[in-house]
């Protein structure tokens, strides 16, 4: 049997997940891609601002000519980038904005009634 000391602990304190924190510039591209695959559209503002935290946002200004008031309002919850503005932080982290066949389900075709 042990014995007590009358002592509490207290359950460490939890921190905020970042997942900038585990990425790197090299993942960002398929960091990006996946957020947009997700179907949820309200995701990739989000995976945007993770990947400016990535680069850094000095960093981010000095790619884009943009200033880094301009990139924290226009990544911000209530941000809405116009698409110049979102090529532009997509070119600093040297990718692009492409468009693509949206992916849909085989649709079967019907059988043609006979006159």
């Amino acid at each position: 049997m042990h014995a007590t000391t009358g002592k509490t602990t207290k359950p460490a304190a939890s921190v905020p997940f970042d997942a900038a924190q585990f990425l790197r510039a090299d993942d960002l591209a398929g960091f990006l891609a996946e957020a947009l695959a997700d179907g949820d559209h309200r995701a990739f503002p989000i995976a945007l601002r993770t990947a400016a935290d990535v680069l850094g946002m000095a960093e981010l200004a000095r790619r884009t000519g943009l200033s880094r008031e301009t990139l924290y309002r226009t990544l911000s919850d209530k941000g809405n980038p116009r698409l110049d503005t979102l090529g532009a932080i997509l070119g600093a982290f040297g990718l692009r904005l492409d468009v693509a066949p949206a992916r849909s389900k085989p649709t079967r075709t019907k059988a043609r009634a006979s006159a």
